[in-house]
């Protein structure tokens, strides 16, 4: 049977193997960045309210840990859009954490509504917070983020600085570099700035590998992207890695993959929820879902005939979304 918010697992180069919960149901964010791999946003706002409730997110997760699947190794909330903005948040990590009491829970944030005390209060109850901040030149951070009216890169950024005086749990930072954009001497100063005020627990800077949401915006160049990496003490990568933090990359093992879905339909409802929520590779499909390359491109095809899939090429390989 298919979820409508779980979906994955997906592998994360920060995180490892990462099951999503979406808290949003839509493209619904306090941003529109031009990089962003999920596509434009529809619905901008810095609005919280419950788009899709506790009950029906927890439930869902309730019915995948009840199916057997092969435990993740964190349960991440973010999906579509800017998970923070569902006020109902707080009870979603505590109902995750009652139904996997040794799992952490991450949220991944692009940190603008943490300028409200609330919502820093709210993310006390996460193991790990992942926000992003591009840039803190308040014209490059219009031009890349295109954020609500009013939202201030100085004040976003003394907010997650507050954040963390209090907060016990990680903080991995992401600065995304999109060329022409973000990459001037004076954002790099100021982000170096910051990180030291900041502290956070890991540190990564990242470049365009998949489609965004401009055909305009593109990688940096190898060489900035490493001076950027070297000045913010960033972790290394073994290779370029996506805006979004969570490139699928392979383990070794056999206990990394997941259990194999033999039926067809689940395999259907997983790829295409998968896919709903992050371009990837057929390659990244098979590794993350646990299904086999068969399965995959059976899928694959049955959604291209149907013309509910985009495909793109990106970073020499070819990635697959869906439709919104």
């Amino acid at each position: 049977m298919g979820y409508k918010y779980v979906f994955g697992p997906v592998m994360s180069g920060r995180l490892g193997l990462s099951l999503g919960l979406d808290l949003l149901g839509g493209r619904i964010c306090s941003m529109d960045c031009v990089y962003c791999e999920v596509g434009k946003t529809s619905v901008l706002t810095s609005e919280r309210k419950p788009y899709v409730s506790a009950h029906e997110v927890l439930g869902e997760l309730e019915r995948w840990k009840a199916e057997n699947h092969e435990m993740p190794d964190v349960v991440t909330l973010g999906g579509l859009g800017e998970p923070t903005l569902n006020s109902e948040m707080p009870e979603i990590i505590r109902g995750v954490k009652k139904l996997f009491p040794s799992m952490p829970v991450a949220v991944l944030t692009n940190a603008t509504p943490m300028t409200d005390p609330g919502v820093r209060r709210e993310l006390m109850e996460a193991d790990m917070v992942l926000p992003s901040l591009d840039s803190l030149v308040p014209l490059e951070f219009r031009a890349i983020n295109r954020p609500c009216k009013g939202t201030n890169p100085a004040g976003v950024a003394e907010a997650l600085i507050e954040f963390r005086k209090e907060f016990k749990g990680k903080i991995f930072l992401e600065v995304l570099l999109a060329e022409g954009y973000n990459d001037s001497q004076e954002n790099l100063s100021l982000m170096s700035d910051f990180c030291k005020r900041l502290r956070p627990d890991r540190i990564d800077v990242v470049t365009l590998t998949r489609p965004g949401t401009l055909e305009g915006a593109r990688a940096v160049k190898n060489e900035t992207l490493d001076l950027w990496k070297k000045e913010l003490d960033a972790a290394p990568c073994k290779e370029r890695e996506c805006g979004s933090g969570e490139k699928a990359e392979k383990r070794s093992g056999p206990e990394s993959v997941c259990k194999r879905q033999d039926d067809d339909a689940g395999a259907y409802d997983r790829i295409q929820a998968s896919l709903a929520r992050r371009p990837q590779t057929a390659a990244q499909l098979e590794q993350a879902l646990g299904i086999s390359h068969d399965e995959v491109q059976s899928v694959l095809e049955e959604l291209k005939r149907g013309e509910r899939l985009i495909v793109r090429p990106g970073n020499g390989e070819i990635y697959y979304s869906m439709k919104p």
